[in-house]
């Protein structure tokens, strides 16, 4: 089989275009294409007048056309990478103990789901609920303003990327084709096929509900057990080497080789892996505000007439931008026809997140729009980072009204320095409500200037930006974790012998995609050290 990239069609082009195309390329008749398959597909938006589709193929030829192409040397030509995913091992009949999963997000899940998957039968942790009841609680406070500090947006079976806009892509190196292995597990959990072919898959939240509940079943008829409400308390680590685990009813758990996967909210958690002698690091991460516009606005500039194509959906944008007292603003988590959504996990305080439905057709647009902030802005040690957000969340908090309410303002208001009284032709979607006010005290004031600087700058890399009605809302802290829980090579914590940190929450994972990979990876470590392969 021979993979062919960079193949180029117009945006509306006829079906019977791609085998030609392919055809041309390998230079051989149509009837020598035995088969073929799209592995990817992209488009190209520079010109907005001319949106062209790239397409990754996989191509089958008969009988000896396939020496023949090869011996040519075409460009963007090559043998088709295996891409089938191997177990690295299998548990022993006799296995003496059980592998633990702290944390059921999606890295802690596909550690589960791997260990289970080679006969290891993992106990996972979860110190939330399982999904369906976590959803109620979350709608909880977006409806009523009541906050479950123990099942939220953070907290609960499928982690922080069940209330986002579920992006199964990433821009980390996949050598083994991991990521594979992560979107056919998906799909055999009820995802749309088209996420193992379109350049940016994504799934919403709606269908990640589903998938999570089917994944689930299949670890637990696998033999492996998830414990909801599970909270661990407390680490026993005995000579540098894990020994068990104290949950938060009193059970003590002993245990030997465990996964540390339990998100970028976990404060308490980290406080006490600190307390204990874990070895952990600050770490820098960023800072800002959400930032609303009408999807509409955003399609037109990124595809002009073809804005609306059901081939493109929803326009996105990443956009960057480097403000002269030495900041870095950024788009984050872009959430294309999505709403802003509260993802406190602790009390008296506001945080933000995007969030979207496979479908993407809500009226607005979101991204967060966040300056890059380092140790040296908040110093004090390795925890210093969780005091630091907390004061700009509290901060929020008050604000809003100390109702759970977000404080909110235009953009143009927000550029002139003065308060927004109301909001005009953007509505925030933040729920449980949004006050207009003035967001010049949520943030410190390098990232506020950074932040207004960079908004008009922004405008004309996508023009619409720096819209006057175009909604700001604070403050979104929580772009990734302000520590590291640092391992090595054999991803092990460097000082802990048997802790396995991984995904975001250690630091080595953003997002539902990367985190699943590294989910993948960490369990392969814990299957090899357990299996005496190490």
């Amino acid at each position: 089989m021979l993979r062919l990239t960079e193949l180029k069609l117009p945006l509306d082009h006829p079906e019977a275009d791609l085998p030609k195309a392919i055809a041309q390329r390998l230079g051989v008749d149509a009837d020598d294409i035995a088969g073929f398959t799209v592995h990817k597909r992209s488009y190209d938006a520079r010109k907005r007048g001319v949106i062209t589709l790239i397409y990754t193929v996989d191509v089958t030829l008969r009988d000896a056309a396939e020496p023949a192409v090869m011996a040519r040397a075409i460009a963007h030509v090559a043998p088709s990478p295996d891409m089938r995913y191997r177990f690295v091992a299998r548990a022993p009949a006799t296995l003496a103990s059980r592998p633990v999963v702290i944390g059921f997000g999606p890295c802690g899940l596909f550690a589960a789901l791997i260990l289970a998957q080679m006969g290891f039968r993992p106990i996972v942790l979860e110190r939330g609920r399982a999904v369906r009841e976590r959803t109620r609680d979350t709608w909880g406070l977006w409806r009523g303003s009541v906050l479950d500090p123990e099942s939220n947006v953070q907290f609960g079976e499928g982690g922080a990327g069940t209330f986002s806009d579920g992006k199964l892509w990433s821009q980390i190196k996949d050598p083994h084709h991991y990521g594979r292995k992560v979107l056919e597990e998906f799909v055999l959990a009820g995802a749309p096929e088209e996420i193992l072919y379109v350049s940016k898959p994504h799934i919403g939240t709606f269908r990640l509900v589903s998938m999570i509940e089917k994944m689930r079943g299949t670890i637990e008829s696998l033999g492996g057990e998830i414990r909801f409400g599970a909270r661990v308390e407390d680490v026993r680590i005995v000579d540098g080497r894990l020994r068990g685990l104290v949950l938060a009813d009193g059970e003590e758990l002993p245990c030997e080789h465990v996964v540390l996967a339990i998100g970028h909210s976990a404060r308490d958690t980290f406080a006490m892996l600190h307390a204990r002698g874990v070895h952990i690091e600050a770490k820098p991460f960023s800072i800002g505000f959400r930032i609303e516009h009408p999807q509409s606005l955003i399609d037109q500039a990124r595809f002009g007439p073809f804005a609306g194509h059901p081939l493109l959906g929803a326009a996105d944008y990443r956009l960057v931008h480097h403000a002269s007292n030495g900041r870095g603003v950024y788009s984050f988590c872009m959430c294309p026809g999505g709403t802003v959504v509260a993802a406190t996990s602790e009390p008296g305080q506001v945080v933000t997140n995007g969030m979207s439905q496979y479908s993407r057709n809500e009226r607005n647009a979101n991204a967060g729009l966040v300056v890059g902030i380092s140790p040296a802005d908040y110093p004090g040690g390795p925890l210093a980072g969780l005091d630091f957000q907390r004061a700009l969340e509290r901060r929020a908090f008050e604000l809003g009204g100390g109702d759970y309410w977000a404080p909110g303002q235009r953009v143009g208001d927000f550029l002139r320095g003065r308060p927004s009284k109301d909001f005009g032709e953007v509505l925030p979607s933040y729920k449980p409500g949004v006050r207009p006010g003035d967001l010049s005290t949520a943030l410190p004031d390098y990232a506020i200037a950074a932040i207004r600087e960079a908004i008009p700058a922004l405008d004309r890399q996508l023009k619409g930006f720096a819209m006057h009605d175009a909604v700001l809302t604070g403050v979104e802290t929580r772009t990734s974790s302000p520590i590291r829980i640092t391992r090595g090579a054999d991803y092990q914590s460097i000082n802990t012998r048997g802790l396995y940190p991984a995904g975001e929450g250690a630091s080595y994972a953003g997002g539902i995609y990367s985190a699943a990979i590294d989910g993948i990876e960490v369990a392969q470590a814990v299957a090899l050290a357990m299996t005496g392969q190490a």
